[in-house]
């Protein structure tokens, strides 16, 4: 699956930047509780562009943003 060089950039991003301007949200944005200040969210996004998924986490221990591929 190729994906456009907007999607690739974004692969590479950490947890504080913004989806680019093709990036769409997908469903609904899951919120994981924790002890005080150790919750995180996630949030699917689909690029219009080249229809790449991925997932943005809010979690210290997880990448900013994942890529899915298959």
């Amino acid at each position: 699956m190729a994906i456009c060089t907007l999607c690739d950039k974004q692969d590479r991003k950490s947890h504080g930047t913004k989806p680019h301007e093709y990036l769409r949200e997908q469903e609904e944005r899951r919120i994981f509780g924790g002890a005080k200040k150790n919750g995180f969210t996630q949030q699917d996004y689909q690029c219009l562009q080249c229809r790449a998924k991925f997932t943005h986490s809010t979690d210290k221990n997880d990448f900013g943003w994942t890529l899915w591929q298959g």
